[in-house]
C-alpha cells in the first residue's frame, strides 16, 4: 500500500471516527430547560411554593431554565415522562414500576426519608393502611365484608396494588367480590375525608399522606381505627430521563441529595416531614414488581 493509500485510510477513518463520536454525543439530551413534575398529592395547591427552594437550587447547581409542571393524575406524570416533556419527576412506586416497565430510560435516582409521625414510621418506607371511623360498627375486617371502599387511584401503591395484592391474599379474595362497592377517590386526603364524612366505610391510604391530612387540621388520628397495615416498602422515587447527559443527571441527583445542608430548603423537607434525600436504584424497588408479579 503507498504512502497516499496508507495517509487516505487514516483519513477516512479518522473521520468515520470523529463522526461515531460525534454521533454518540448527541444521544445524550441537554435541554435548555427542564421541567419537574411529581403525582398530585393532597398538597397539590401548594407544590409550587413548596418546592421552590427545590427549583432554585437545580436552576442554580444545572444551569438551566426550571419550569414546574402541575398534573392532574398519576398517570399523566408518567405520560409526560414518556414523551420526554418531563424530565424529572417524583412518582409513586407502582407508577414507577409503570413508567420504566414501558421506557426503561426512565430511572430512579433518590427518594426522601421520613420523621416518625402518627402512622407514619421513620425512614424511607411507607405502609398502606386500611382506615375506619372510630365510632363506627366497623371495628375489624370481617364487619366491612360486604360494605363500601375506598382506594385512591389506579396507578397507586398504598391506594390500589397494595390493597389488591398483599390485602387480596389475607382475605383470599378480589376486593370487589369481598366488599359491596370498590370507589376510586382520586386522592389519599380524598379518601380519609370520605372515611370522616362518612361517604365510604373504610379505605386504603399510605401512613405519610394521611399525617398530612392530620397535620392540616382536616382529621385527627382518634377519629380512626386503622384494621390493616401492610409490609413497609420504600418511599416515592424521584427519577429522571436516562438520555439527558450524564453531567445534568450528576447536577440532579447532587441537588436533591444535599437539600438537607442547603438552609433555603429546610423549609421543603420540613413540610414534607423529611430530614434528607438518600440515593436509591431500581433494585430498591424490587419488591414492588414482586407484589405486581404475585398479582397475576
Amino acid at each position: 500500500m503507498s504512502v497516499f493509500n496508507t495517509a487516505r485510510s487514516f483519513v477516512v477513518g479518522g473521520a468515520a471516527l470523529l463522526f461515531a463520536t460525534a454521533a454518540f454525543a448527541q444521544e445524550c439530551k441537554n435541554p435548555d430547560q427542564l421541567v419537574l413534575s411529581i403525582i398530585p398529592t393532597e398538597e397539590t395547591t401548594q407544590e409550587v411554593n413548596l418546592y421552590a427552594p427545590v427549583l432554585e437550587a437545580l436552576k442554580a447547581n444545572t444551569g438551566k431554565r426550571i419550569e414546574f409542571f402541575m398534573p392532574t393524575s398519576y398517570a399523566s406524570v408518567v405520560e409526560a415522562m414518556m414523551n420526554g416533556w418531563v424530565n424529572v419527576g417524583m412518582l409513586g412506586p407502582s407508577s414507577y414500576m409503570l413508567a420504566h416497565d414501558r421506557d426503561p430510560k426512565i430511572e430512579v435516582f433518590a427518594t426522601y426519608t421520613k420523621k416518625k409521625g402518627h402512622l407514619q414510621e421513620e425512614g424511607p418506607g411507607f405502609k398502606s393502611v386500611l382506615i375506619s371511623r372510630k365510632d363506627s360498627e366497623f371495628s375489624n375486617i370481617e364487619s366491612l365484608r360486604g360494605k363500601i371502599v375506598g382506594l385512591v387511584e389506579p396507578a397507586s401503591t398504598s391506594g390500589d396494588l397494595l390493597p389488591r395484592v398483599v390485602f387480596g391474599k389475607e382475605i383470599d379474595s378480589k376486593l370487589e367480590d369481598y366488599f359491596s362497592k370498590v370507589v376510586y377517590t382520586g386522592g389519599h386526603d380524598l379518601s380519609v375525608l370520605a372515611v370522616k364524612e362518612g361517604r365510604v366505610d373504610a379505605a386504603f391510604v399510605a401512613t405519610h399522606r394521611f399525617d398530612n391530612v392530620v397535620d392540616r387540621g382536616l382529621a385527627t388520628v382518634e377519629e380512626f381505627n386503622v384494621l390493616w397495615e401492610s409490609p413497609v416498602v420504600p418511599q416515592d422515587p424521584f427519577v429522571y430521563r436516562m438520555d439527558l447527559c450524564q453531567d445534568i443527571r450528576d447536577a440532579i441527583k447532587t441537588t436533591f441529595l444535599s437539600l438537607d445542608k442547603n438552609p433555603a430548603a429546610k423549609r421543603f423537607l420540613d413540610n414534607i416531614n423529611s430530614t434528607k434525600f438518600v440515593e436509591m436504584s431500581t433494585k430498591d424497588y424490587q419488591i414492588i414488581w414482586d407484589i405486581a408479579a404475585s398479582k397475576k
